[in-house]
């Protein structure tokens, strides 16, 4: 292939790649923001939560929150 061909296939690819990665992006944003810190729990709870340890809200099951309480972090539900 001649080297002028290559530089508009080139250009493409980055173009493709730059809408790609705005795309990747904005679907970031849409997600529901969990705090950062973490919080004593607002609900009751029992000695048997202790089993589910927490350090992170990422470490928890869908609808569930790390919390602070007596036993350390664990994963609540915020249902």
């Amino acid at each position: 292939m001649p080297a002028r061909a290559l530089l508009p296939i080139l250009l493409l690819c980055v173009l493709l790649r730059q809408a790609e990665g705005a795309f990747r992006g904005q679907r970031r944003t849409q997600r529901t923001q969990l705090p950062t810190e973490i919080k004593v729990c607002e609900k009751p709870t029992n000695i048997y939560m202790c089993r589910r340890r927490c350090e992170y809200h990422q470490e928890c099951q869908a609808n569930n929150i790390c919390c602070s309480t007596f036993c350390g972090n664990i994963c609540m539900s915020l249902l």
